[in-house]
């Protein structure tokens, strides 16, 4: 094996791969315009679309597999935050709301999502299995249909629980939670043989990651798959009734400028594109919305934050990312009612936290030099249960691209602030010597009261508050009613043949949880019923 295919002693698959031919076009060398065919396309390469592809490919249908972001595998992962962000992220990590209210972390690579996130794994929770049954009318959702495909995919992606210590970042969480006799957990990890480094989120270097960039895109090629990387699916090729395919352009390695143009014909397409990017497609497709749902209810976990400094050092830029969380008021007050919220910590890598942090000047510089004994919390809102909280809307922006408008509105804020207390009355708990949250007009206090105090006296104006997502759900949503929702309980769209949405823009609520496993489970199912049929 020759040197430029392994890492320490890692053999990077994707290099071998291609060695051997595997079938690969780079749109940013395309010279002239190219057209395939094939008898399911698949765009996007994150949980949904790795997740579909590999199950078309063990049925011996012929598969393409589309991604807008480039192709970077384990030997372009050196855990630099500046090349990562702006290599392996949406927009380089620039993608937010409109009002400029939100941060939004998607990926935009091979793997899509799942190449850069924390490797939380959640089974859909019961109670939004239920709420999904007989509010939304799904079919086939309940906890017990589900739970053989939830199973599958994790015996598939070697989930489960977080075997080695969690690092202090994390034991925060359960330490606080003892205390105040609040309920934690042990976080389930799709990982194998982990080295247990700590930067997730900047693509993993030794593969231990089960994305689908390391699984079943991997697998998907080695039965037949193709992959086409720097490609925008720009419009579905609509003929009557029945959708054709697609037609794109391969970007530049910028990821901006345009090559040539391209079309993929397909006897079926799924659409694997993500929340934001997927209504934008079919917006920008003209695709049929008598009922104007398309983009509608797009939901995203508003996640608010607090730091809590400690005297001892916590160092919360080693060690994996996510291993605790808790519960305890994710559904407190029921499946409705207030916000409930997943309590969880983010990595602390200096990047991150100086980008999401937020003051200036001397108080900024202070809180940086303070990062090694900084821990944060942070809170997953759960977001599209009561009548309150719509969600968000996705549009298209004069470029063409998509866009997404998403108030704050009281319901939210009613939930950030309570967040806030919860999180802080944590970290005074487990140790902290002073607490904030994080808001540009909210300072470090070293008691609960103070803590309190100034939570309920911030201004909660959107540009004064850091409210992040990494969760991006809805905005095509499942549902048997037409009038209601835009795909069927399988994925399929209402209004046109031949083409189904198989990812986490079907959800019709958030759900609570860091989403991938949900999607992986549920396109297992809607992708093993739609290959028999093709098959068929």
């Amino acid at each position: 094996m020759s040197n430029n295919m392994v890492v320490q002693g890692i053999p990077d698959i994707f290099r071998q791969g291609i060695a051997k031919g595997w079938v690969t076009y780079n749109g940013a060398a395309l010279e002239k315009p190219l057209a395939l065919e094939c008898d399911v396309l698949v765009i996007g390469t994150g949980a949904g679309g790795g997740t579909a592809a590999e199950i078309f490919a063990q049925q011996g249908l012929k598969v393409i597999m589309l991604e807008e972001g480039p192709l970077r595998t384990s030997n372009d992962f050196d855990m630099q935050e500046n090349k990562a962000y702006s290599n392996l992220y949406q927009e380089g990590l620039t993608r937010g709301t409109a009002d400029g209210a939100f941060t939004i972390m998607q990926g935009r690579t091979v793997g899509g999502s799942t190449t850069v996130n924390w490797t939380a794994s959640f089974r859909t929770p019961e109670q939004t299995l239920e709420h999904w049954t007989n509010v939304h009318g799904l079919k086939g959702f309940t906890k017990e249909e589900m739970a053989p495909w939830f199973e599958k995919m994790e015996q598939r992606l070697h989930i489960s629980k977080w075997k080695m210590v969690p690092n202090a970042n994390n034991s925060v969480i359960s330490k606080g939670c003892d205390k105040l006799g609040y309920d934690w957990a042990i976080i389930p990890r799709n990982v194998n043989g982990c080295w247990n480094l700590g930067y997730c989120g900047t693509g993993c270097p030794t593969n231990a990651k089960q994305s689908m960039l390391v699984t079943t895109i991997p697998a998907a090629m080695e039965l037949g798959a193709e992959l086409m990387y720097r490609a925008r699916a720009d419009q579905l090729i609509i003929e009557g009734e029945q959708v054709k395919g697609v037609s794109g352009y391969g970007l530049a390695e910028n990821g901006i400028d345009r090559t040539q143009a391209f079309t993929v014909r397909a006897k079926h397409t799924v659409m694997a594109c993500g929340g934001i990017n997927g209504p934008g497609l079919l917006l920008r497709s003209n695709a049929p919305d008598p009922h104007q749902r398309i983009g509608k209810r797009t939901f995203l976990h508003p996640v608010p934050a607090t730091l809590g400094d400690f005297p001892e050092r916590i160092d919360g830029y080693y060690g994996a990312p996510q291993s605790v969380y808790s519960d305890h008021f994710q559904w407190i007050n029921g499946t409705t009612g207030p916000a409930g919220f997943k309590l969880e910590v983010p990595p602390m890598q200096p990047g991150f936290v100086a980008s999401i942090g937020m003051l200036h000047g001397q108080a900024h510089s202070d809180q940086m030099n303070r990062l090694p004994y900084l821990n944060m919390m942070i809170a997953l809102l759960r977001d599209g249960f009561v009548e309150e909280s719509q969600g968000g809307e996705i549009f298209l922006r004069e470029d063409g691209l998509p866009g997404i408008h998403y108030e704050i509105n009281d319901y939210l804020r009613e939930g950030i602030v309570r967040a806030w207390k919860t999180m802080t009355e944590i970290q005074f708990a487990a140790g902290a010597k002073a607490v904030r949250p994080v808001h540009s007009q909210s300072r470090y206090v070293s008691s609960l009261k103070e803590a309190v105090q100034q939570a309920e006296a911030l201004d909660l104006d959107i540009n004064k508050m850091r409210v992040g997502s990494a969760h991006v759900m809805g905005g095509c949503g499942m549902g048997e009613d037409p009038k209601t929702s835009v795909v069927d309980s399988m994925g399929k769209f209402h209004h046109l043949d031949g083409l189904h949405i198989m990812d986490g823009s079907t959800f019709p609520t958030s759900i609570g949880a860091n989403p991938q496993l949900s999607i992986y489970g549920m396109v297992a199912k809607q992708a093993t019923a739609l290959a028999d049929q093709l098959k068929g």
